[in-house]
């Protein structure tokens, strides 16, 4: 083999750098998904003409396809019931919650160690969230995908693609328009591997992993024990209050809802 086939052979097997044009354009898109997957309240409610307009202009994709068709439905609906379908979709069901690490560690300690490390991956570079939300929020890995770059930055998300695939699945099967968002994100992610697939399919069946150190007091009852991290809808239990000599002044008061 002479040495510059030697030379030229690896080269052409290896994947083409990106344009500085098509990683902007990337991390366009998972901006977008990341506004997108919020919460719908007023504020993204009103900037939903702009948020399609934006789809409209991206470079024809496979992903930017997906985003067109979920922004027509979108834009299309009463903000009111844009709320709902929200809560009920993503707050009230296990498998479509959009916390990552819930889905590798589920109710254990694990979790909280997960969410440590996402943190300090944020702070390493260079980026603190501002949401209020939990570092495996997919709306905030997304948001760090997108402002830290392919490598660095989309490594949470081919760390958390058993939970993408099972939130994809979840959603396709209750008919939601968001099944195209997580279509979109997908697509931009290496293909999933038959261990992958086959993991998810376990994770399906089985759910997460579960944790029973300790949860004597609340087992079997469907709750989480204070301290733990609980997706939502989870009852979590306050902590018990200290003695004391003296009977409250007041009565207990009704809670403010979530949102």
């Amino acid at each position: 083999m002479s040495p510059l086939r030697t030379r030229i052979r690896p080269a052409a097997g290896r994947a083409a750098r990106p344009s500085r044009e098509e990683t902007a354009q990337r991390a366009l898109v998972l901006r977008l998904l990341s506004l997108l997957l919020q919460y719908p309240d007023a504020e993204l409610a009103a900037e939903r003409t702009a948020l399609a307009a934006a789809v409209n202009a991206l470079p024809p994709s496979p992903a930017a396809d997906e985003l067109a068709t979920f922004t027509t439905w979108f834009t299309a609906q009463p903000a009111d019931a844009l709320e709902s379908h929200y809560v009920e979709i993503f707050d009230l069901r296990r498998k479509s919650s959009l916390y990552l690490t819930y889905y590798l560690h589920g109710d254990t300690r694990r979790r909280g160690m997960a969410l440590l490390t996402l943190a300090q991956t944020y702070r390493a570079a260079g980026w603190s969230a501002d949401s209020g939300e939990l570092p495996d929020h997919l709306p905030v890995v997304l948001e760090f995908a997108a402002l830290a770059g392919p490598r660095a930055g989309e490594a949470p998300l081919r760390r958390h693609r058993r939970g993408l695939e099972l939130i994809h699945h979840a959603l396709s099967d209750v008919k939601s328009p968001y099944a195209g968002l997580l279509t979109a994100l997908l697509s931009l992610l290496p293909p999933a591997s038959g261990a992958e697939l086959a993991a998810v399919a376990k994770l399906a069946a089985e759910g997460p992993p579960a944790e029973d150190v300790g949860l004597d007091p609340y087992g079997g009852a469907g709750f989480a024990p204070p301290g733990t991290f609980a997706p939502p809808g989870t009852f979590v239990p306050p902590a018990p209050a200290r003695p004391t000599l003296m009977p409250p002044l007041t009565g207990p008061t009704d809670s403010e809802p979530r949102r």
